[in-house]
C-alpha cells in the first residue's frame, strides 16, 4: 500500500505546485491596477507609486512569485492592501465560519446519502426507488443558487416566513450563536451534495447485491440484515468515497455562491470582496486554500478507497 499511497502523495504536491503557478498568473491577469482600485480614481501619483511599492508590484514576476510561494510555506499569506493587516489574520474568523458550514452539511448530507441510496437499491423497481431516484435527479440537475433562491422564497418571504434569508450576525460574532441563519445555507449545500452520493450509493448497491460473494452469502443463509452490513456495504463504499471526495471538494468552492447568496461571512464572501477590491493577497489565499482542500479531500478518498479495496492493496505492493 505504502508505494500507491507515496505516489498519489508525491502527484497531488505537484498538482497544488502547477495551481498555485495558475492562481498567481490569474491574479496578473485582472483587468485594471490593483493601487487604483484600492486607493480610488482620486489618488495621487505619489500615493499610487507608494502603493504599488508596498505591494511589491514593481518586482519582477518571477520574484513575487518565489517570494509568496515561500511566505506560503512558512504560514506567511502576506498583507491585505484594503485593509492593511496580514491576511492570515483577516482570514481567521472567516475561515472557521465557513467550516461550521461545511462540517454542518457534511454531517448531514454523507450519511442521508448512504441512507438513501441504500434504500434505494432495496427497493428497486418498487414506488420508493422511483420517487427517490426521481428527486434525486431533479435536484442534481439544479445548481445551487436556484435551489438557495427556492429555499429563500418558501422560508423567508410570503409562503412560510420563519427563517432569515441573510446572515446578520454583527462583525465578530460567533455566527454559531445565531443557529437559525445557518439552516438555509447549510440546506442548500445538504441539497445540492446529497442527490449526487444518493445516486452514486444506489448504482453500486445494486451492483454489489448482484455479485457472487452476496449471492453465497444469502445460499449459506446469512441473516439479510448482516448480508448487507458484512457484504454489501463495505464493497459498496470503496467507489463512493471517491464521488463522496469530490462532492465535499466542491462544497469547498462552491461554497462561494451559496455564501454570496446568503451573505455569510466566510471564505465564499471574502473572495468575492478580495475580487472587487482588487486584494490580491487575500484573492491568492483564498484560492490556493480552497485548491489544497481539494486536492487533500481528493488524497484521502484515495487512500479510503485503498484501504477498503482488496485489489488496491495488492496491487500497490507489486
Amino acid at each position: 500500500m505504502m508505494p500507491i499511497i507515496l505516489r498519489r502523495l508525491a502527484t497531488s504536491v505537484l498538482i497544488l505546485l502547477a495551481v498555485s503557478v495558475m492562481v498567481f498568473v490569474a491574479t496578473l491577469l485582472l483587468p485594471g491596477d490593483p493601487a487604483q482600485a484600492i486607493l480610488g480614481q482620486q489618488a495621487t501619483p505619489e500615493r499610487l507609486a507608494a502603493l504599488r511599492e508596498q505591494m511589491n508590484l514593481n518586482d519582477p514576476v518571477l520574484q513575487r512569485y518565489f517570494s509568496w510561494l515561500g511566505g506560503l510555506f512558512v504560514g506567511d499569506l502576506g498583507i491585505s492592501a484594503a485593509s492593511g493587516g496580514p491576511v492570515s489574520a483577516l482570514l481567521g474568523e472567516r475561515i472557521g465560519a465557513s467550516l461550521v458550514l461545511l462540517v454542518a452539511a457534511s454531517l448531514i448530507s454523507l450519511p442521508v446519502g448512504f441512507l438513501v441510496g441504500t434504500y434505494s437499491a432495496l427497493r428497486r423497481g418498487r414506488t420508493g426507488d422511483h420517487v427517490t431516484t426521481g428527486v434525486s435527479l431533479v435536484l442534481a440537475a439544479l445548481p445551487e443558487f436556484v435551489i438557495g433562491i427556492a429555499l429563500i422564497t418558501l422560508f423567508s418571504t410570503t409562503v412560510f416566513p420563519i427563517l432569515p434569508s441573510v446572515t446578520m450576525a454583527p462583525p465578530g460574532e460567533a455566527v454559531w450563536n445565531y443557529p437559525l441563519q445557518l439552516v438555509l445555507p447549510t440546506l442548500t449545500l445538504v441539497l445540492v451534495v446529497t442527490p449526487y452520493i444518493t445516486r452514486m450509493m444506489r448504482a453500486t448497491m445494486l451492483e454489489v447485491l448482484d455479485s457472487g460473494y452476496v449471492e453465497m452469502a444469502r445460499l449459506k443463509g446469512v441473516p439479510e440484515r448482516q448480508v448487507i452490513l458484512r457484504h454489501a456495504l463495505p464493497h459498496a463504499l470503496s467507489p463512493v468515497a471517491q464521488v463522496v471526495a469530490i462532492q465535499l471538494a466542491w462544497m469547498a468552492g462552491g461554497v462561494v455562491v451559496v455564501e454570496f447568496l446568503f451573505r455569510y461571512p466566510g471564505i465564499g464572501q471574502a473572495l468575492v470582496d478580495a475580487v472587487a477590491n482588487r486584494d490580491v493577497q487575500v484573492v491568492q489565499a483564498l484560492s490556493i486554500l480552497i485548491a489544497a482542500v481539494y486536492i487533500i479531500v481528493n488524497l484521502l478518498a484515495d487512500m479510503v478507497g485503498i484501504l477498503t479495496n482488496p485489489k488496491l492493496r495488492t496491487g500497490g505492493t507489486r
